[in-house]
């Protein structure tokens, strides 16, 4: 990474973050304004384009800080969990409303207009989605929005699971999708950030950067017995969980999908492909 990565930098040449007048040039500094996603996800992208790469997105309810929003609808600005810089759809963006109290725990759950599992969905959340929940109503909690959601399908938003590799396995057979972050695709280092945030660890967005700030090294050699579930594999651009001494759990372009694959074929594979393994790291 570089000393002022633009991927986590708010600066462009003609615009940057006010907090960083006298670290970087920008022609313009400009104070943050902070918005909520009221969209099932947000795209974010490198350019303000439907057309250009997504690099990551940000989920309903998570908030991000704007600096500039355009006339042609877009919202350049830095996601407040991660930090991540990027372009996104300005009307997937609202006011912040009430605080999230809860966070989507089931792989993906429907939104009704009212509390019966009959009515027509208006919207389908994806895990980890934030919700601010109002009352509840027998089975159904009530968004301020005024979205009926099962409860069981939320979890209170400071509450921990105690495995992320476990978490990490709910999206098998999930698309693979390069940016993405939610149960209808996400990249390999999506389900790591997703995992990991479920247990209440905090992750950056691409592998490069959780290779560089994730738990320890562990010196390997190929020899699969000094593994432990939970060690994160990195190689150049990829990352993968190790379940077990035997197994792979990874989301991967090689397979458009999150997989488990045997984990000594996994190695042959990808080193054959592209690279040999570059680091393991114990969290």
């Amino acid at each position: 990474m570089t000393l002022h990565d633009p991927r986590l930098t708010p600066a462009r040449p003609d615009l940057a973050a006010l907090h960083l007048r006298g670290i970087v040039e920008a022609s313009r500094f400009v104070e943050g304004q902070a918005r909520r996603v009221i969209a099932t996800s947000a795209p974010v992208r490198k350019e303000p384009s439907p057309e250009a790469s997504l690099t990551t997105e940000a989920l309903f309810g998570e908030t991000v800080t704007v600096y500039e929003t355009t006339e042609e609808g877009w919202a350049w600005g830095q996601l407040d969990a991660d930090g991540y810089v990027g372009w996104l759809p300005a009307e997937a963006l609202g006011a912040l409303g009430l605080p999230a109290t809860h966070k989507v725990s089931a792989l993906r759950t429907p939104v009704f207009p009212g509390p019966s599992i009959k009515l027509p969905p208006l919207e389908l959340l994806s895990f980890g989605a934030r919700v601010a929940i109002v009352e509840m109503r027998e089975r159904f909690a009530v968004t301020q929005e005024g979205g009926f959601i099962f409860g069981n399908h939320l979890a209170p938003l400071d509450s921990v699971e105690p495995d992320f590799v476990a978490v990490a396995a709910h999206f098998l057979g999930a698309a693979y999708l390069w940016g993405g972050r939610s149960s209808l695709g996400l990249d390999c280092s999506g389900l790591v950030q997703v995992a990991l945030a479920a247990a209440g660890l905090k992750a950056p967005r691409d592998s490069d950067m959780q290779e560089h700030a994730l738990g320890a090294p562990v010196a390997f050699d190929g020899d699969l017995s000094v593994l432990r579930r939970g060690d994160l594999i990195f190689w150049p651009g990829h990352v993968g969980i190790v379940e077990d001494r035997d197994t792979l759990l990874h989301a991967t372009a090689a397979y458009m999908s999150v997989v488990r694959e045997p984990l000594a074929a996994a190695l042959k594979r990808i080193e054959a492909a592209s690279a040999p393994v570059r680091s393991v790291r114990r969290l």
